[in-house]
C-alpha cells in the first residue's frame, strides 16, 4: 500500500490540546440554499425571500442557520469523526455573523477532552470547533463529543480529561446582527401572528406534520455537507455493524425538526444558539419524523425592544405522532421513539 490515502483518525491518534486545521473551505451558493429547501421543506421567510430579508435591514436572505451548522460541521468529519460510531452531543454552540451566498466557510478545531470507554475498544473525543467566513469573522462556535473506534485495542489510553461545559449559552451572550431591524416585520409574510409575548415557559407545541426519510434524502443531504462518515455512506461495511444498515446523519434529523417546527414557531426567524443536543436513538431510511417543542425560558435582549429570545426544547420522534409528547420515563431514559432532544435559543419579533 502506498500510504497516500488517509484512513481517518482513530481514538489513539488524538492528542489533548492539538489544533486541527480542516481541509476544503466551502463557498456557499444559491444552489445550496435551493437544495437544502428541497431536502427539508423549511419554510422560514427570512431564509426564503430576499425582499423579506431586505425589509428587515439585511442585504439579502441569509443562509439558513442549520445549513451553516452542517457546512461547518462537515469540514471536521474527515479529521474527527470518519471512524466514529456515533456523535454523542453538542454544547456551547453560538451562531455569529450571518452567512450569505458567496461567503466561504472554513473550520478549525481543538481537542479539549479524551476518555477511553470501559470496553477498551472505543473512546470519546471532545472537540471545540470554530467556523469563520472569508473575512475571518466567526459564524459558528461549538463543542461536540464523538464516540470513536480504536484501531489498536491494546493501545494505552490517555489520562481521562472531560471538559466542563455550560448547561446553556447565556441569553446575554446571544449575537444579534447590528443591521437587523424588525420594524418592517410582516406577520402575513412570515405566516404567523404569534410573537415573542405569545409564548410562555412550560407551554408545549405539537408541530403536527411529519416527514418520511428516504435513502435518497439523507444520502444527498450528507453529501451536500461533504460529511463522509462511513456510518452514513458505506452499506458494504455497515451491513456487518450494529444495525446492519446505514444510520441517518443526526444533523439531518435536526434539520427536519427545525423545518417541522415552523408550524407553531414560524416567527422564530433565527437560531441563535444550541445549548445541548442528544441523538437518543438512531434513525433509518423509511422512518417518519415528527416533532414537538417545549418553551423553557423567555428572555429579553439588551438594547433591543423589537425582538426577544425563547429557549426551546425540541423533541423529534420517529413513526409515532408527537401529539402524546413522547419523552423520557421516570428513570430519565428516552422513549424508543425519540431520536433527538435539542435545547436551543431562537429569536422572535416582539409586539411594537
Amino acid at each position: 500500500m502506498s500510504g497516500k490515502t488517509d484512513p481517518g483518525r482513530f481514538f489513539e491518534n488524538f492528542r489533548l490540546g492539538e489544533r486541527i486545521v480542516h481541509a476544503v473551505p466551502r463557498t456557499l451558493s444559491e444552489g445550496d440554499v435551493a437544495l437544502y429547501i428541497a431536502l427539508t421543506g423549511s419554510r422560514f421567510a427570512l431564509h426564503s425571500s430576499d425582499s423579506f430579508a431586505q425589509s428587515l435591514g439585511l442585504p439579502q436572505a441569509p443562509i439558513d442557520d442549520v445549513l451553516v451548522f452542517h457546512i461547518v460541521f462537515g469540514r471536521t468529519v474527515p479529521d474527527v469523526s470518519l471512524n466514529a460510531i456515533a456523535n454523542l452531543g453538542y454544547a456551547a454552540c453560538r451562531f455569529g455573523v450571518p452567512v450569505y451566498p458567496g461567503d466561504t466557510l472554513a473550520t478549525v478545531s481543538e481537542v479539549i477532552g479524551l476518555k477511553e470507554t470501559s470496553n477498551g475498544e472505543t473512546g470519546i473525543v471532545y472537540v471545540h470547533s470554530t467556523g469563520t467566513n472569508q473575512m475571518g469573522e466567526i459564524v459558528l462556535d461549538y463543542v461536540r463529543w464523538v464516540l470513536v473506534r480504536k484501531r489498536d485495542k491494546a493501545a494505552p489510553p490517555p489520562p481521562p480529561v472531560v471538559p466542563e461545559l455550560p448547561d446553556a449559552v447565556a441569553a446575554d451572550d446571544l449575537l444579534v446582527p447590528e443591521e437587523l431591524d424588525l420594524a418592517g416585520w410582516s406577520d402575513d409574510l412570515a405566516g404567523t401572528r404569534h410573537r415573542w409575548e405569545d409564548y410562555n415557559p412550560g407551554e408545549r407545541i405539537d408541530h403536527v406534520d411529519g416527514m418520511t426519510i428516504e435513502e435518497s434524502c439523507h444520502m444527498l443531504a450528507t453529501r451536500l455537507y461533504q460529511n463522509n462518515a462511513r456510518v452514513h455512506f458505506n452499506q458494504h461495511v455497515e451491513a456487518g455493524g450494529r444495525f446492519g444498515r446505514r444510520i441517518v446523519y443526526g444533523g439531518h434529523i435536526i434539520s427536519l425538526a427545525r423545518a417541522l417546527s415552523a408550524n407553531g414557531l414560524a416567527g422564530a426567524f433565527r437560531l441563535a444558539a444550541i445549548n445541548g443536543g442528544r441523538h437518543s436513538n438512531p434513525s433509518f431510511a423509511g422512518d417518519t419524523i415528527y416533532a414537538w417543542s417545549e418553551i423553557l425560558d423567555r428572555a429579553t435582549i439588551a438594547g433591543r425592544d423589537d425582538l426577544g429570545a425563547l429557549r426551546l426544547r425540541t423533541i423529534a420522534c420517529k413513526n409515532c405522532s408527537a401529539a402524546d409528547f413522547p419523552d423520557k420515563d421516570q428513570d430519565g431514559k428516552a422513549d424508543a421513539s425519540v431520536v433527538l432532544e435539542l435545547d436551543y435559543w431562537v429569536l422572535l419579533p416582539r409586539e411594537t
